[in-house]
């Protein structure tokens, strides 16, 4: 293994908001419901002070490096205020510079974003929003068990840009319990008519440790799933959109942070349960953090972090992982680069995959054709 610089991985910065305003029978995410749907002021104070102990003590793994941008997840952000999230901004950047038009999401639930008009989000610093719509079907939220309603999400959309915000991400999900083609395009086009500049666009599945893997709801047939996917790429495309990465379709930039990740980049990570993963000198580590938010606050931050380097068999697999999922992969420099390994270690099994039109033929990159991504878990396998 070659000595790695890591002034030549960007470093980004995750922070997880564990709570909801109650957990969604589909969802496997650290979250967990708040009493009576609304964080106390105090609790808020207590987990923000939380995440600047914490970061501090990753600040030596920036080796030098800018926040190359901010990624705020959850559970659901948006019961944060936004007054909180100015002062974290603050106490963060005083202990770590953040780049030049850093690039900071905040994932918004539209049954929470009555919490701070969309304003004092992006005047506390905020610049880029993704609102957790997954459908504007009645019934179909209904089943998902969201709060908000096809009203609230449409609002929420609109809200957002004439609030001065000029990045609005959407997500959604299709494949529903019970439903139907038409079903999933409408709200394909419900989310394009409504302003939404970015769509994460991705097929439900059922998550062990979730409510729907008890109860198994019944999903659409394959056949009805094919259409959907075929018919919603033809109508995004239409409308301008591009399909960067398997779930991702923009008519903006990419969004940094995830492209950050996509690229075996670094990031930070503070909160309970946080992921994150850095490079030294002497290797990739992957560390995460105490997953309840009681036992997060109640340890001392040196006690949160489970920190474990990547090891040469299992390096393939985690770059590969990432890379993959862009549309027109990596340049292939990137995996020396940011792992420490030849590429030329991986010769033979690239020039299989090439040779049955899995990968592109190609040495300078390193991407999956149009065959390849259908089949890219299997694809993916081939590097455990």
């Amino acid at each position: 293994m070659s000595e790695l610089n890591p002034a030549n991985v960007p470093l980004s910065l995750y922070i997880h908001m564990p709570w909801c305003v109650r957990k969604c029978p589909y969802c496997d995410f650290n979250s967990h419901a708040v009493p009576d749907g609304k964080l106390s002021l105090d609790l808020e104070q207590e987990y923000l002070q939380a995440l600047v102990a914490d970061f501090k003590t990753q600040i030596d793994f920036a080796q030098g490096r800018k926040i190359h941008s901010v990624f705020i997840g959850g559970g659901t952000p948006s019961l944060i205020s936004a007054k909180g999230y100015d002062w974290l901004f603050t106490e963060l950047k005083a202990l770590l510079p953040f780049e030049d038009g850093c690039e900071i999401t905040l994932e918004a639930n539209p049954g929470t974003v009555e919490h701070d008009p969309f304003a004092g989000y992006l005047s506390a610093g905020i610049n880029r929003l993704s609102i957790g719509v997954q459908s504007f079907n009645t019934d179909h939220l209904q089943k998902l068990g969201r709060i908000h309603s096809n009203d609230d999400a449409i609002s929420a959309i609109k809200n957002a840009k004439e609030a001065g915000f000029e990045r609005v991400n959407v997500d959604l999900m299709h494949g529903l319990p019970e439903q139907t083609l038409e079903q999933a395009l409408l709200d394909l086009q419900l989310a394009v008519e409504s302003g939404a500049t970015h769509v994460s666009w991705y097929q439900l599945t059922i998550e062990p440790n979730t409510v729907f893997f008890r109860t198994q709801p019944i999903l659409p047939v394959d056949d009805v799933l094919e259409g959907i996917q075929e018919r919603g790429e033809t109508y995004l495309k239409a409308q301008g959109f591009v399909n960067y990465e398997v779930s991702a379709w923009r008519k903006e930039k990419p969004s940094a942070h995830n492209l950050n990740y996509w690229k075996f980049g670094d990031y930070l990570a503070i909160g309970a349960g946080a992921h994150g993963k850095v490079t030294q000198k002497d290797g990739v580590y992957r560390f995460q953090k105490t997953r309840l938010p009681k036992d997060y606050l109640a340890k001392v931050p040196a006690e949160n972090l489970q920190y474990k380097r990547i090891e040469k068999e299992d390096m393939p697999f985690e770059f590969m992982m990432n890379a993959l999922r862009l549309n027109h992969g990596v340049d292939a420099k990137l995996y020396a680069e940011r792992t420490g390994y030849s590429l030329d270690d991986l010769s033979e099994l690239l020039a299989s995959l090439r040779k049955r039109k899995l990968m592109v033929d190609d040495e300078n990159c390193i991407s999956c054709t149009e065959q390849g991504h259908v089949f890219l878990n299997s694809v993916l396998e081939e590097f455990l």
